[in-house]
């Protein structure tokens, strides 16, 4: 499924520095078929210029006319070699890489169309380093964050078992927590893996915004209570305002959402949720009264396993590392846009900007947005 790792420990130098650089005098010329027009004319002129001059000399036909044939193969070979130079590379490179090896560059001096091929492998050979780098680290971030809860787990069941601890209210209670924190990181693994997939679809109805918003922030006052943070929870949405969009999913972002705020808000803090309409689009705005995000972060929260530190978290409270990246993906699903942006002058918190088509998603926008 993941790549295999490369032969050697260091990653090898570009293949233009570990072959011998070969002559490439047509690579100014920009077309191919021009090449081959050069390469005829050079054989052509070299025979023809032998043969002149064994005429000039008085030379036999027969001595003349084998060694100018001679004397063409060699410049084809020279010529014919320069041109067909990084389609050996490549060769060569392709060998590499299914070997697990993608440092392996082309030579991409020429201007005609396989030097635009070489081009085109070179950064096909860079996306493919980096995505075997990226499903490197997701296998070994997976494997740690599945370690940590199952091994309290274990600990915890072990001294209930040896009856070091009597399994009462509170020792149960920190076992299921544990159980829910890996129910929660498998659920998102799983709607990674659909929507990586493009197994994800849309059940698209219009509903009203206020209604949405208001079911979310219940789901996300109780499971804050639960886990005992207290948060007082501001709602300010227009009544009239809907939108065309995927219930389930977009209760998903907006519960990720503010879960996160509840748990980087201080306790008894406020989290506020606005939304409101902007060309075309519903703007929802989750804010916090919590550290912040720095301004050099605002990209990184959304990628995997990436998880913010604060002062009002204990350690080991934080979250899986998934969700904001899931409530990414599926916002772009719906051809939306989510990120965090400056907060208001004066306070420190964060603030999650989600943006939505009012009339649903479109398949160029959808397509734009999942790109983004």
């Amino acid at each position: 499924m993941f790549g295999a790792k490369p032969r050697h420990g260091r990653p090898r130098p570009p293949s233009s520095l570990r072959y011998a650089v070969e002559v490439r005098p047509l690579d100014p010329l920009t077309s191919i078929r021009m090449k081959l027009g050069v390469l005829v004319a050079a054989s052509v002129s070299v025979s023809s210029i032998l043969v002149w001059t064994g005429r000039s000399y008085d030379a036999r036909w027969y001595m003349t006319f084998p060694l100018a044939i001679m004397l063409s193969l060699v410049v084809t070979q020279i010529l014919a070699r320069g041109m067909t130079s990084p389609l050996r590379e490549m060769t060569r490179a392709a060998r590499a890489m299914s070997a697990g090896d993608y440092s392996i560059r082309v030579r991409t001096t020429s201007r005609d169309e396989v030097g635009q091929l070489g081009h085109a492998f070179n950064a096909m050979a860079a996306d493919l380093a980096s995505l075997a780098q990226a499903q490197r680290a997701i296998v070994a971030n997976v494997s740690h964050e599945l370690r940590t809860p199952i091994a309290a787990l274990r600990a915890q069941l072990e001294n209930m078992v040896d009856g070091v601890v009597e399994p009462d209210e509170e020792a149960l209670g920190s076992a299921l927590v544990q159980t829910e924190r890996l129910t929660n990181l498998v659920t998102y693994l799983l709607d990674l893996s659909r929507l990586e997939a493009g197994a994800a679809g849309l059940h698209l109805q219009e509903v009203r915004v206020v209604d949405v918003i208001e079911e979310v922030v219940d789901a996300a006052s109780h499971a804050s209570r639960a886990g005992g943070r207290e948060v007082r929870w501001e709602v300010d949405v227009p009544g009239s305002l809907q939108f065309v969009v995927d219930v389930e999913r977009v209760h998903q972002i907006l519960l990720n959402l503010l879960a996160n705020a509840s748990r980087h808000s201080p306790q008894h803090g406020t989290v506020l949720v606005r939304a409101r309409s902007t060309d075309r689009e519903v703007e929802i705005d989750v804010i916090d009264q919590g550290p912040g995000i720095p301004a050099e972060s605002r990209e990184r929260i959304f990628e995997r396993f990436e998880r913010g530190t604060a002062p009002t978290l204990p350690a080991g409270s934080g979250g899986t590392g998934l969700g904001l990246a899931i409530a990414r993906w599926a916002t772009g699903l719906h051809g939306g846009t989510l990120r965090a942006v400056a907060p208001p002058a004066g306070t420190t918190g964060a603030v999650l900007r989600l943006r939505l088509p009012i009339e649903g998603p479109t398949p160029g926008g959808r397509a734009a947005a999942a790109a983004r």
